[in-house]
């Protein structure tokens, strides 16, 4: 339910300011589309390591980001296939595309994060709200 609401959340960050930066500002669509995922994976980090996932035990916080970013990156480069190939060779309007788009590296983020970042079910303690409360 939580990785529901945080993605609901980077899902209207990204797609509003695709379409901001797309149609107010005349920026093409894929650098756009870069830079929605960017600031809404930042968003999406900050949410989920502190409300979605428990933090891995014995992972440090900085391994934890790298790994986060690289996954990251890796769904920017899914995200901005599907963008390029349903614009250009499909022919589809990229606000159209960008939602399946969306479905598509959301998954990619749900399994590989489960994957390699969370902790499962540990104690409330080792929680990451848990962790940064207690000031780490």
């Amino acid at each position: 339910m939580k990785f529901g609401v945080v993605g609901a959340i980077a899902f209207v960050i990204d797609y509003g300011l695709l379409a901001v930066l797309t149609e107010l500002f005349g920026v093409n669509y894929l650098v756009s589309a870069t830079i929605s995922f960017t600031v809404s994976v930042i968003f999406n980090y900050l949410a989920s390591m502190r409300y979605v996932f428990t933090h891995k035990e014995g992972m440090s916080r900085r391994r934890e980001f790298t790994i986060f970013v690289v996954l990251s990156v890796i769904g920017l480069l899914i995200n901005n296939a599907c963008m390029w190939a349903g614009v250009e060779l499909l022919g589809i309007h990229y606000l159209i595309v960008k939602i399946g788009a969306t479905a598509i590296v959301m998954v990619w983020n749900f399994v590989t994060r489960k994957i390699f970042l969370d902790g499962g079910a540990q104690a409330p303690a080792t929680s990451a709200a848990a962790i940064h409360e207690q000031g780490e």
